[in-house]
């Protein structure tokens, strides 16, 4: 893929790799992530949203069997959750507004199918990078361990 960000868009010459020519597409996924030519993760968040909305379906039918919120909850983490946050601190930060409501919508429809309230789509995205910052920090062979240096917090 070739990111070109031009206001005037021109043919890129053939880019060949060994002797192979490298097509050009206009989105590629990639460890189950959508990546678009012109990097808007719209086709990512549909993508996302038709999985999540799909098992959904099973949380109603587990709903209507009366089972108890812990058991929904844990099947909502388990199925729904998992599909929504994957990847996230990658193309969340660079969602549109549109794309995080419609994200945002199968959350509280799950809440509503639950009867319990849930982290939000943008807890979830906080929680994670908070996570994988401190596990950078925390780790010394981490490539980007040199780029985090931790503030004194005032406690002894």
């Amino acid at each position: 893929m070739v990111d070109d960000f031009r206001r005037a868009r021109r043919d890129h010459s053939l880019l060949a790799i060994n002797g192979s020519s490298v097509e050009i597409v206009k989105n590629i996924k990639f460890l189950g992530v959508h990546i678009a030519e012109n990097l808007t993760w719209t086709l990512n968040t549909s993508s996302i949203t038709k999985r999540a909305q799909q098992r959904l379906y099973f949380l109603r039918k587990l709903g209507e069997a009366h089972l108890p919120s812990p058991i929904l909850t844990t099947f909502y983490r388990g199925t729904v959750e998992s599909i929504l946050s994957s990847c996230i601190i990658t193309w969340f930060g660079n969602c549109t507004a549109f794309d995080r409501k419609t994200l945002q919508r199968i959350v509280r429809t799950a809440e509503k199918i639950i009867g319990v309230s849930l982290p939000s789509i943008t807890n979830i995205y906080l929680t994670r990078c908070i996570r994988k910052a401190t596990n950078i920090g925390k780790d010394p062979t981490h490539p980007s361990h040199e780029l985090f240096t931790l503030l004194p917090s005032g406690r002894s």
